[in-house]
């Protein structure tokens, strides 16, 4: 019992506010963190702009050959000469070309923003998540245990290492703009970087049975020594319930 306690004294030492030039350390580190959020909402704005560009361009075309080519009178015919071999091969590729080299710039930005999201930064708190119809279950270093409730520090990179205990969910947190689901037999991990104090949606995001709809929670980011404190309380809650359970194990067999 007493090395389960140091044990877990030890690992909470990551998280709780450093002093001197540790906490300088841990803010250059953090200092380095890309938000893959602030990425995403980027490269979504940079979508619907290139989207609408395309879409007036192509209605301005679709206007400018209506009224062009119009007919005057009901009796009148067309009387459109035919293309060439290569006028016809050059309507068909060069537009091709251009539109193509745009699609192809905005899905080179954005594997280099998910190779980004994928690596997670250094120093980040290390929550394990078991999904389960129909709960999210966290586990922290410590051996604290929450459910459906994920607390972390604000300024700190949280990295998910997930898990099933029996079919595919998918745990999403709209906030931070990330997805990434868990399955049975194989651990995958998501991480995401919450910067101010405040609560967040977690929602599932693939259909995993008859309550699928129920199956929410919630992020809750607070401030570093809020956080510390309440680590350290619910560390201290599950060394008394471990020191009563060892004690009344050692009277039964007694």
């Amino acid at each position: 019992m007493r090395n389960n306690r140091l044990h877990r004294a030890f690992t909470a030492l990551p998280f709780v506010a450093l002093p001197g030039g540790a906490s300088a350390e841990f803010e250059s580190i953090v200092e380095k963190v890309e938000d893959p959020a602030a990425g995403f909402d980027h490269l979504w704005f940079e979508v619907m702009v290139d989207i609408t560009i395309i879409g007036v361009i192509f209605a301005l075309l679709a206007l400018y050959f209506l009224f062009r080519y119009r007919r005057r009178s009901p009796g009148e015919e067309g009387t459109q000469k035919p293309l060439s071999n290569l006028n016809i091969i050059g309507w068909a590729l060069i537009p091709a070309f251009v539109f193509m080299a745009d699609d192809f710039y905005m899905a080179a930005k954005g594997w280099q923003l998910y190779d980004t999201y994928r690596r997670v930064p250094e120093n980040s708190l290390e929550v394990k998540l078991e999904s389960a119809m129909w709960t999210w279950d966290y586990t922290y270093p410590n051996g604290v245990k929450t459910y459906n409730e994920l607390r972390v520090p604000a300024g700190q990179p949280v990295v998910l290492r997930m898990t099933s205990r029996d079919t595919i969910h998918s745990h999403f947190i709209p906030d931070f703009r990330i997805k990434e689901d868990s399955m049975p037999g194989r651990v995958t991990y998501m991480w995401f970087y919450p910067q101010k104090p405040g609560e967040h949606i977690v929602s599932c995001a693939e259909y995993c049975g008859q309550l699928h709809s129920r199956m929410y929670g919630k992020v809750i980011v607070m401030p570093r020594g809020e956080f510390d404190s309440w680590y350290q309380a619910e560390a201290a809650k599950l060394d008394v319930k471990l020191t009563k359970l060892s004690d009344n194990r050692g009277a039964g067999q007694k």
